[in-house]
């Protein structure tokens, strides 16, 4: 979805003015389920537009399995197009735009075992005419929400100074302070007083945007002091010292009420569950093998004074979340003795159903997943790298994707890919994968364990070098070379599976 894309390359909290705490919009809701809907509609484009090409992508939040799941399908020649999608919720908020006007999205409800239909119309500047949704919704929910989302990332306040407030070196009670009453500035600005958008998707909107800005400014408190350090005094060699953080810092998440079910129906959910998971200074325990109440036992040591509470359906998400982050992001089946312990713990409920049936997906994909391989070229000179690199894989096609661990778009073209890179499997083609730094190695040797293939953990100046000699400006980006170790193509952005498999096909031949 846009939306994610957009969201990650936002400059931050630099930006905010002080203002008054937060009220938190608590409305709306859903029941977990493991269930199925089903989206149906027609494309109305101008006569100009080629009708056979027009592709439909939805994202759907599956908060239980841990993922925002993305499907990318064509409309016919008439316009008309049918999907049936999983879903873990009763109701779930979809994101949904077409390649008529990718940076149009609109936001619909489906309903498990239903179906929902809209038909949306183009006028010749491409901008969305009308969209028609049965069963019937607010139409400003559906064509405003994202763009509300955008304009509460977009602000940009004016400072009668002209000088960003200095963070680096204040307390973590002033950086958190300054945090929650920006965000409820922007909220009171563009959400709170405007009448147009229902209750509930007030709730959804605010949930959604604090959500996104704890999971991409605050959690890693010294990684944001460092980047606020280098943006308010243009210092890029010198760090400044920064204070230790320790469980008490976490105490923000008792702001967010977690125990509030229209968390399930957001964007961020999946992301900000993994971050508790995966943050060091929590140290919450991996759950592997062990059985659940067990688990979660230990977990609430941790987390009952953070979040508020010490009971109820949050702490059986966050151990569903748990087992996801395994299928996720490691791609590893359960074991039989999970699988036991879901058996056990959840019986036949809707949460054993959702992971059992993530873990069927991911089973058929490990058949066709490739081992994972490190390599190492830390040595070798920055622009001899990618000689190097190429060289490895004499006679064969040599597809490399540039990437990072906090790359959303980067995470979510490799689970597009998963299936059609399986179909390579036979063929003279290897699959490569570069990053550096500023994807933690720790959860960088985690994350390429679901994803297979051949591996390298460049140096900054070794990724710096490459960027620049390739012109990238961005991630993620993508290299193409044939047998004989040319280079074919070169681009920014994944394309898509039948793209790219054209792309390699042709060099096959």
């Amino acid at each position: 979805m846009m939306l994610k894309i957009k969201l990650l390359f936002v400059c931050g909290l630099f930006f905010f003015l002080s203002c008054n705490l937060p009220t938190e919009i608590n409305t709306g809701g859903t029941a977990i389920v493991a269930g199925k809907s089903k989206i149906t509609g027609r494309i109305i484009a101008p006569d100009n537009q080629n009708r056979d090409s027009i592709v439909l992508t939805i994202t759907v939040p599956h908060p239980i399995s841990g993922e925002n799941v993305r499907y990318n399908f064509l409309a016919d020649q008439s316009g008309r197009f049918s999907l049936d999608f999983d879903v873990e919720t009763e109701t779930s908020l979809v994101g949904l735009y077409t390649s008529v006007n990718a940076g149009k999205s609109l936001i619909i409800k489906s309903i498990n075992g239903d179906s929902i239909h809209i038909d949306i119309a183009y006028d010749s500047g491409l901008n969305i005419k009308y969209a028609d949704v049965t069963p019937d919704m607010n139409l400003y929910d559906v064509g405003q929400s994202i763009q509300v989302l955008n304009k509460l990332i977009d602000y940009r306040p004016d400072r009668p100074d002209g000088e960003n407030p200095r963070l680096y070196d204040k307390s973590t009670d002033e950086f958190l302070g300054y945090v929650e009453s920006n965000v409820s500035e922007r909220l009171a600005l563009f959400v709170d007083n405007d009448k147009l958008f229902s209750k509930e998707f007030k709730g959804f909107i605010a949930k959604d945007y604090r959500l996104f800005i704890y999971t991409g400014h605050v959690f890693d408190y010294e990684a944001e002091m460092k980047r606020h350090y280098r943006h308010v005094t243009q210092d890029t060699v010198g760090k400044p010292e920064i204070q230790k953080i320790d469980l008490s810092y976490f105490r923000f998440l008792k702001d967010f009420n977690l125990s509030d079910p229209q968390y399930l129906q957001t964007f961020t959910f999946a992301e900000f569950q993994n971050l508790i998971l995966h943050n060091e200074v929590l140290g919450l325990p991996v759950i592997g093998e062990s059985d659940i109440p067990s688990w979660l036992a230990s977990v609430k040591v941790i987390l009952a004074d953070l979040v508020g509470f010490d009971d109820g359906p949050y702490y059986d998400v966050l151990a569903a979340n748990a087992y996801g982050r395994q299928l996720n992001e490691r791609g590893k089946p359960l074991t039989e003795k999970q699988k036991e312990q879901i058996s056990n713990y959840w019986e036949n409920g809707e949460i054993a159903k959702i992971l059992l049936r993530k873990n069927q997906q991911v089973v058929e994909l490990d058949k066709v997943k490739s081992p994972t391989v490190i390599n190492d070229v830390s040595t070798v000179p920055e622009d001899n790298v990618m000689e190097t690199i190429v060289s490895n894989y004499k006679d064969k096609v040599v597809f490399i994707d540039l990437w990072a661990t906090w790359c959303a778009p980067c995470l979510d073209a490799m689970k597009q890919f998963r299936g059609t890179k399986g179909g390579f499997r036979y063929e003279d083609v290897v699959f490569v994968y570069l990053t550096n730094g500023s994807s933690p190695k720790k959860l960088w040797e985690e994350k390429i364990q679901g994803i297979g293939s051949e591996h390298y953990y460049l140096t900054d100046s070794q990724w710096t070098y490459m960027m620049e000699h390739f012109g990238f400006d961005g991630i993620p980006s993508y290299l193409l070379y044939d047998k004989e170790g040319v280079l074919i193509d070169k681009f920014t952005g994944f394309p898509g599976n039948d793209i790219v498999r054209e792309m390699i096909d042709g060099l096959l031949k």
